[in-house]
């Protein structure tokens, strides 16, 4: 009963693809020379010239499309057909029949996959594993694709307690709703943070002005700021960890961790880069 039960929640998985399909139509070169800045940032490198990465849960495609001008080795998988797509458009538009990008549907709950792929210098997988819902195996999955001396590059979730449980409700709720229920739900979580910012500029003597950072925002990894908005409300599975656990887990599993970046125990993801030493 229980795994019919979650193999019925899983049929309301938010539809990832479909909102990704839509931000490639605001992709542009500053976009993509933002995601490929925090890269650099995040793995500590100028390049990655021959390294083989690996993509899981690609989406957009656009850390995939990051990873191959910076000169990886890039495969990229993703168990939505429509993110699939996406990345396949990017391969498209920007490295048409290049040989050293390749794109797959696969699943990371799928260790026979997985095991087909090998190992990577850097492991990518960005705000994807908590939409699983299998986390913490799809983080033991995960693990030994990097190869020793290799990255392990993940976000997860920040686990914030009571308010994160009410949030996977909010989550759940939007996706069990019609359309026009779920543009309430978005334009009423949008006015909330908005007020909410304005209220802490105007707090700091700022210009409380709705809407006056999202030009901003919009640069941060190069994601737009509606897009994310979509993503964060409808994000359904949703499971959340402290930094801690992550460290733990992934101690572990042979990893040292060589950066953290948190949310600072707000809404949002911890960003975590592991050393494989063993």
């Amino acid at each position: 009963m229980k795994k019919q039960r979650m193999e019925k929640e899983l049929e309301r998985r938010f539809e990832f693809g479909k909102n990704w399909g839509k931000y490639l139509n605001v992709l542009d070169e500053t976009r993509i020379l933002e995601a490929e800045t925090s890269l650099k940032e995040m793995l500590e490198v100028s390049d990655l010239n021959n390294s083989r990465f690996l993509d899981i849960g690609s989406g957009s495609g656009l850390f995939s499309l990051t990873a191959r001008r910076l000169g990886a080795i890039v495969h990229s998988f993703d168990c939505d057909p429509l993110s699939v797509a996406c990345t396949a458009e990017l391969k498209r538009r920007y490295f048409q029949n290049d040989p050293q990008w390749t794109i797959e549907q696969g699943d990371v709950l799928n260790v026979d996959y997985l095991k087909s792929l090998g190992q990577f210098d850097v492991v990518y997988s960005w705000g994807v594993l908590h939409h699983t819902g299998a986390m913490w195996e799809a983080l033991g999955n995960v693990a030994p694709l990097a190869s020793k001396g290799g990255k392990l590059f993940i976000s997860i979730y920040n686990d914030q307690g009571a308010p994160s449980l009410r949030w996977a409700k909010i989550k759940k709720f939007y996706n069990h709703s019609s359309r026009p229920v779920r543009l309430v739900t978005l334009l009423g979580v949008g006015g909330y943070w908005e007020i909410r910012s304005a209220f802490i500029r105007l707090m700091r003597c700022k210009n409380p002005l709705p809407f006056k950072d999202w030009a901003a925002r919009k640069k941060d990894r190069g994601m737009s700021v509606w897009h994310d908005l979509v993503d964060w409300v409808g994000g359904y599975p949703f499971e959340v960890a402290k930094p801690e656990e992550i460290f733990d887990f992934c101690w572990g599993q042979g990893f040292q961790l060589l950066k953290l970046k948190t949310c600072g125990g707000g809404i949002g993801c911890n960003q975590y880069v592991f050393f494989r030493n063993k």
